[in-house]
């Protein structure tokens, strides 16, 4: 009972006097419902313009490309959303990646050929690299240090979500139904996040100090905000002071750190096999001899599985931190994959394992909700702590770009490995990169928990700051860790 008591109190104080702050992170967010959708598409939509009763014809070629031709637009759009982010802002920035996404939606039920499908995906992969730069961004900057995490996990949430609800749609549906409920979701979005604030951070360095403040006393329920105001204000005088040219990420030590973080983490959600088990899942059940399940089903059983595990971490990432919700789940998952690695190999060396052909479908479902527990979770939070003000749309899109090449190279690695050497092989390598990433987190990975932003940039510079407010004046000293 008292532990109980404890517990409601903690949420209690967790959640006072974020209200706005959530209502403005959900608004934002549901763009990433809208790139889920866009991201999970290819999986039930191509088996259907595979059918005899297809509505539009494709060829083999089609395939392959209408899956590409998101990352494509994804790659493509880099550039455009490194000048939107710091030109129009963080908000705005969002809501021109949703309009983009909505036009993807027309064209896909209105498409008549393959061409105009090419062009809707081109157009879906733009806008979600827009929605994954500038609504991490948006949040991170609105958010109470006490619920960052939780807010800034709500992108992926809403991302599985999607996946789940294509899965859901797609293969029992007409063929534009997705495109109704995805725009649908796009113009609920752009109707509710229009009236929401800006990023006060992004405000200051536009120097409206008054906007900023109102920014700021909207997304706070407390009356007085200046003591913030002026914290925030103050870091970014001290980041302005600091170049901002992509060079930098590499020669200011602070920012190098920054992005051996981001790489290393990026590159661990690939190649601990997330985009290989997404787009391969059937093949690998199959070559397994453990089909208990259709496709369709295995497939919305394993979103939901993502789904649940990514919603127990958003609550639990500020109440643990990230570096034990990395570790934890890095452990997990490399066991997972190992289990998997074996059973493949013992079947490669003509063991006969049907006997316990049960084995790879609890494993992939394991892994499911292991690596969305912190691998899948966790990165996506960092990201949009770690960059300094002055670098962090550079920061954050090379970030993007890392998790698209990512992606494709752990594809292609899957397919060369399994086919010339078996199936055990990418599974060994991806099981070592997971327990690698484990010794990385432990030794290099900072802990952002219940920090100010500008209190980890101090980190990563090996200072730490010690703020004290008297009489609503605020002065900080610079100590060396």
């Amino acid at each position: 009972m008292i532990m109980q008591k404890k517990q409601q109190t903690g949420l209690r104080h967790m959640f006072a006097g974020t209200g706005p702050q959530i209502l403005a992170s959900v608004a934002a967010t549901i763009s990433a419902m809208n790139d889920g959708m866009h991201y999970g598409w290819s999986a039930p939509v191509i088996p259907i313009l595979q059918a005899d009763n297809t509505p539009i014809q494709i060829s083999k070629v089609d395939e392959s490309w209408l899956e590409a031709m998101y990352l494509v637009g994804g790659i493509a759009g880099l550039p455009v959303t490194i000048f939107l982010v710091n030109k129009i802002g963080r908000k705005n920035s969002t809501m021109v990646s949703s309009v983009t996404s909505l036009i993807s939606w027309i064209l896909i039920a209105l498409a008549s050929n393959v061409t105009l499908l090419y062009v809707a995906r081109f157009l879906s992969g733009l806008a979600g690299d827009m929605a994954f730069v500038a609504t991490p961004m948006y949040v991170a900057e609105i958010a109470d240090q006490k619920i960052r995490g939780l807010l800034s996990c709500l992108i992926y949430l809403m991302m599985l979500f999607g996946i789940l609800l294509i899965y859901a749609i797609a293969p029992f549906t007409p063929f534009y139904v997705p495109s109704v409920v995805g725009g649908a979701l796009l113009v609920t979005q752009l109707a509710s996040f229009t009236f929401m604030p800006k990023s006060p951070y992004y405000l200051i360095t536009k120097n409206k100090m008054d906007k900023a403040r109102k920014a700021l006393n909207r997304l706070r329920t407390t009356k007085d905000n200046e003591a913030e105001l002026e914290e925030i204000s103050r870091a970014i005088e001290r980041q302005r002071k600091e170049k901002g040219r992509p060079q930098d990420l590499l020669l200011v030590n602070s920012n190098r750190k920054a992005l051996i973080v981001i790489t290393m983490l990026n590159g661990a959600q690939h190649f601990t096999g997330i985009s290989v088990m997404l787009m391969n899942m059937h093949t690998i059940l199959t070559k397994a001899g453990s089909v208990y399940l259709t496709s369709n089903a295995t497939a919305i059983i394993f979103s939901s599985c993502m789904l649940i595990a990514a919603t127990i971490s958003s609550f639990a990432v500020d109440k643990y931190g990230r570096k034990f919700l990395l570790i934890s789940s890095s452990i997990l998952t490399g066991i997972c994959l190992l289990v998997l690695a074996v059973y493949f190999n013992l079947q490669y060396s003509g063991y006969d394992v049907r006997a316990v052909s049960w084995i790879p479908i609890g494993c992939v479902m394991a892994y499911a909700a292991t690596f969305k527990m912190g691998l899948g979770m966790v990165p996506i939070v960092i990201s949009a702590e770690i960059f300094s003000n002055k670098v962090k749309a550079m920061g954050m899109t090379i970030a993007d770009a890392m998790y698209l090449v990512f992606g494709i190279l752990s594809i292609e690695l899957y397919k060369h490995l399994s086919e010339s050497y078996g199936y055990h092989v990418p599974f060994y390598i991806f099981a070592c990169f997971s327990f690698i990433t484990t010794v990385f987190v432990v030794t290099i990975v900072p802990e952002t928990k219940g920090k100010s932003l500008e209190e980890i940039q101090l980190l990563l510079k090996g200072q730490k700051a010690v703020v004290s407010h008297e009489d609503k004046d605020v002065t900080t000293s610079l100590t060396k860790v």
